[in-house]
């Protein structure tokens, strides 16, 4: 089947237990088939309906007649130089194109998912935001990514973050039921503290994922220490100010008696003053959390990272604070891969 046919089938990929057992039931077959099919698409990982020895003959060539099992194609690669980092290149059903990330670092294998094509956000230091808001990526997109990325990584995944290109929070419903995919028992099986969704902080969802009491980890992207500050390079501030982003974050931990980790991307001469790092330490010392401070990545736009000993001037000051700090020196930055770096041509 080429790739310009696929248009007209359904992908299983991205379907549920339930929706997979009613698709068995519209061909005819009783619904445990479909629970079969949930087993070899997500637990078995298998590519191809041929490989679904305990299927039907007929059953097979009916699933083949009406549904593909991959959402994307994978058209590129990109390796690091130490290839511990690779860049995927997937193309969409419709054409248009997404990036996702594999990572290792020492041991641990990550992979970045991506939940759009561009960004609605526009974060004014992120690569992504050039492209604009193109789509929002369905549940199969999201969890081919890691399907396909899985078969190609280094070893055993230990880590998802939704990461990639898009903002999360913007594709609520499903990014969650994409991480409650990777998360079912019966199929992927991963830890629901493995699996990371990060925000530029839209308010209202977060406070829906508080109440809906998700257990997957909550990443902010703060990049400042005051409101002025967030607006000048995160417009999306103007609707969701950094004092409600503050609080809805405390509430968050409160509630859910869980940890909330905050990403601070450092650019020159906007966010990288010792005074930036005091504020910092005053801003999130009352709440349950970690930071991760990452030195900027040039993504062609007109910011900098800071000088190596403004950088080290700016954690010192960190170094008295009661939340755990580290500093993420993104990984695949030569190749594009980096945090803020992802951006694709549409179609």
């Amino acid at each position: 089947m080429n790739h310009s046919q696929n248009l007209k089938y359904q992908a299983l990929v991205g379907m549920s237990k339930t929706q997979l057992e009613s698709f068995a039931v519209s061909l005819g077959e009783q619904s445990y088939r479909g629970r079969q099919l949930f087993d070899w698409l997500y637990h078995q990982k298998k590519d191809t309906i041929d490989e679904m020895t305990d299927l039907p003959a007929r059953f097979r060539n009916q699933v083949k007649n009406s549904a593909i099992v991959h959402p994307l194609i994978q058209v590129a690669q990109s390796d690091s130089g130490s290839k511990r980092t690779k860049k995927f290149l997937f193309q969409l059903q419709n054409g248009n194109q997404i990036e996702s990330v594999l990572m290792k670092d020492g041991s641990r294998n990550t992979i970045c998912l991506s939940t759009q094509v561009g960004c609605a956000v526009n974060c004014d230091f992120c690569a992504t935001a050039t492209m604009g808001f193109v789509q929002n990526l369905s549940i199969g997109e999201i969890v081919d990514q890691f399907l396909q990325l899985k078969k190609l990584s280094f070893g055993p995944i230990n880590n998802v973050v939704f990461m990639g290109m898009g903002e999360p929070l913007l594709n609520y419903k499903n990014v969650i039921a994409a991480a409650d995919l990777l998360h079912d028992p019966d199929g992927i099986n991963m830890g629901s503290k493995r699996i990371t969704i990060s925000t530029a902080g839209i308010i209202s969802k977060i406070k829906q994922f508080s109440i809906e009491a998700h257990k997957y980890k909550l990443a902010i992207s703060l990049n400042a220490s005051n409101q002025e500050q967030r607006i000048r390079i995160m417009p999306i501030s103007a609707t969701q100010p950094l004092d409600e982003l503050i609080s809805v974050a405390r509430n968050y931990t409160l509630e859910n008696k869980t940890r909330v980790t905050f990403e601070y991307v450092l650019m020159k001469d906007i966010n990288e003053k010792i005074e930036d790092a005091q504020r910092l330490l005053v801003m999130l010392s009352s709440i349950n959390c970690k930071l991760n401070v990452i030195p900027y990545n040039k993504t062609g736009r007109d910011y900098v990272r800071p000088k190596d000993e403004n950088i080290q001037s700016f954690l010192s000051i960190l170094e008295k604070a009661p939340f755990p700090v580290t500093v993420r020196w993104s990984k695949g930055v030569e190749i594009d891969a980096g945090c803020g770096q992802l951006v694709t041509r549409t179609k």
